[in-house]
């Protein structure tokens, strides 16, 4: 029964990943197949805010089943999203200042503060 739920684990981790990349790749058309117009301003920063808690209560959730470095490993994966949003700032006509000052500075602590603690 754990190797099963294992898998069905790790296919709804690399399915959600593979539904990120769509929304990467072909935007409208993913918006449109989630349910949304790809013009609703709303809607759009919606699942961005559900997707940012949800982010770091996964975190969270990380380190209270684990310890302290499974805590460290954990950020480390989650300054995927500032650095991503680091380049969609670039990418889209925003600012230097913006994109380095509070993504990259964002990503830059949370890999400082991962590397510190998963080195136990």
């Amino acid at each position: 029964m754990e190797i099963a739920a294992l898998f069905v684990a790790v296919i709804g981790c690399v399915a959600i990943m593979v539904l990120g990349i769509r929304f990467l790749l072909t935007p409208e058309r993913a918006t449109l197949d989630f349910g949304v117009a790809a013009d609703n301003f709303r809607a759009l920063t919606s699942i961005k805010g559900v997707r940012d808690v949800a982010s770091g209560v996964v975190v969270l959730v990380a380190w209270a089943a684990g310890d302290r470095e499974v805590l460290g490993w954990a950020l480390i994966a989650a300054a995927i999203t500032p650095i991503g949003d680091a380049i969609i700032v670039r990418t889209n006509g925003g600012r230097l200042a913006t994109a380095l000052g509070i993504h990259g500075l964002t990503a830059a602590l949370l890999i400082a503060a991962g590397f510190v603690l998963a080195s136990g």
